[in-house]
C-alpha cells in the first residue's frame, strides 16, 4: 500500500499524504501505468530522495500523484498527462493549504521522459529518475510486454521500443543514486534482449 511505503521512509502518514493516496487509488487502475507502478515509483523515489538529501514529503506527494491524469490521456481526453496531473495536484494541494504545492506540481509536470520541460529541483529530478528506473530491468521488461498487450503490439514492435527508448534511459538519470541503480537494471535488460532476439530468430 502507498501509505505503508510512506510510513517506512517518513515514519508517519499525515492527512495530506493520506488524501493524496486516496486520490491516486481512485484515479488509477491496473496495467503498465497503474497503481502498482505508482507504488514502485514511490518506493524508488523515497529511496533515492533519502540518499540524495531531498525533501521527502515533497518527493512522496509528487510520486503518489505523478500519474493521476494518465487514464485521461489513455482515453484520448487530454494530450499530456504530466501537465494535467500537475494542474490537478496544484489545485488539490492548494485547497488543503499545502505550502509546497508548487514544488510538487513542478515535479509532476517535469517527470515525463518525452516531455519538453526539464526538472529544475532535486525533488523533480528524483521523480523523473524513479519513473525511468521503473522502465528498466525485470520490471521494465514486464511493463513493456504488458503495454504491448494493452496496445496489441507484436514482439518486434516491442523490441523497437526497447531500442528507441528503454536502452537510452540509463544515460538520462539526474542523480548519482539513480545512475547506480540503473547500471544493473540496464545490463539485465541488454542480456534479455540479446537472448530474445536469438530465440525469435531460431538461433537458441
Amino acid at each position: 500500500m502507498l501509505e505503508g511505503v510512506v510510513k517506512e521512509f517518513l515514519g508517519e502518514v499525515n492527512e495530506i499524504v493520506s488524501r493524496a493516496c486516496e486520490m491516486a487509488r481512485q484515479s488509477l487502475g491496473e496495467g503498465s501505468h497503474g497503481l502498482e507502478h505508482t507504488e514502485r515509483v514511490l518506493r524508488l523515489a523515497l529511496r533515492i530522495g533519502r540518499e540524495e538529501g531531498a525533501e521527502l514529503e515533497v518527493v512522496a506527494l509528487a510520486a503518489i500523484l505523478h500519474d493521476i491524469a494518465r487514464p485521461l490521456e489513455d482515453a484520448g481526453k487530454i494530450e499530456d498527462h504530466a501537465a494535467e496531473g500537475a494542474r490537478i495536484a496544484r489545485q488539490f494541494l492548494g485547497s488543503l493549504g499545502y505550502s509546497k504545492a508548487e514544488k510538487v506540481a513542478h515535479a509532476i509536470e517535469a517527470h515525463r521522459f518525452s516531455g519538453s520541460l526539464k526538472p529544475r529541483t532535486l525533488e523533480a529530478k528524483i521523480l523523473s529518475d524513479a519513473d525511468k528506473l521503473d522502465a528498466i530491468g525485470a520490471i521494465g521488461i514486464a511493463r513493456v510486454f504488458m503495454y504491448s498487450g494493452e496496445h496489441r503490439r507484436g514482439m518486434w514492435d516491442s523490441i523497437r521500443h526497447f531500442e528507441e527508448k528503454i536502452l537510452k534511459l540509463r544515460n538520462l538519470m539526474y542523480t548519482e543514486t539513480a545512475r547506480r541503480i540503473a547500471e544493473e537494471r540496464h545490463r539485465f535488460t541488454e542480456e534479455f534482449l540479446k537472448r530474445l532476439k536469438m530465440e525469435l530468430r531460431g538461433k537458441a
